[in-house]
């Protein structure tokens, strides 16, 4: 199977450099390629994309803002000529950040990450144990969800509790962003700052969730549903 892409820069010899380079990859697939931020966005909100290149200065709307209004993210490869957007790339969990002038060898290494984590995802879709894979330290980590003791949720980035480790995972995105790729009949927000697996929580008392690792996760008033459908099991 190959990685569907698509590149958005307004400068059509970034354009080109890019298709060249991904002409050499029989792994991908350039499906399409824009100079016009609007029309990329527009073609993305409309069909299936796996990879994107795409500028962060560009007139109309910058990359960035490109990227965090989509409601379907692709993975994310960002190219710019200025070092100083980097952090907010990764904080939008973007696969990987190029500076202009794009260098083959160093295009190569990031088109190796994409693929790994391609294939790695689409593989493991109907295993069991199901994986979340998050963006920590400036990698892809892999998580099995039966590991996870519980998210917390802090300002601007998780710290994902593990039952096999005393170190937490930090990922720089929110709650809902984490709950959104967690199976949605295993895991409950029970508060606006945590995230546990239902079948972890040992007791309830006083608002208050018990899980089997021993921690306690207080349960916000909203979430009485929670309390209910949790006695009934």
């Amino acid at each position: 199977m190959k990685l569907r892409c698509v590149a958005i820069d307004d400068e059509p010899l970034a354009l080109s450099l890019i298709t060249q380079y991904v002409a050499q990859f029989p792994k991908l697939e350039l499906v399409q390629t824009f100079n016009d931020a609007i029309e990329g966005a527009e073609f993305l909100a409309n069909n299936s994309v796996d990879l994107l290149f795409i500028d962060i200065n560009m007139p109309d709307i910058t990359g960035l803002e490109l990227v965090e209004n989509l409601t379907v993210k692709p993975m994310i490869i960002f190219t710019t000529a200025h070092k100083k957007f980097a952090l907010e790339g990764f904080e939008l969990e973007a696969m990987d950040y190029l500076l202009k002038p794009i260098a083959l060898d160093r295009f190569s290494r990031s088109i190796g990450k994409a693929i790994d984590y391609f294939e790695l995802k689409n593989a493991v879709k109907t295993d069991s144990p199901q994986y979340l894979f998050v963006r920590s330290e400036y990698k892809m980590v892999k998580i099995d969800v039966t590991d996870i003791d519980y998210i917390e949720g802090l300002v601007d980035y998780v710290k994902i509790h593990l039952l096999s480790s005393p170190r937490p995972i930090l990922s720089l995105m929110t709650m809902k962003a984490v709950l959104e790729k967690l199976p949605a009949d295993q895991f409950s927000r029970i508060h606006r700052s945590f995230i546990v697996p239902n079948i972890n929580v040992k007791s309830i008392l006083n608002k208050k969730a018990e899980l089997i690792s021993g921690k306690t996760i207080p349960i916000s008033n909203s979430n009485q549903d929670f309390i209910d459908e949790w006695m009934k099991k």
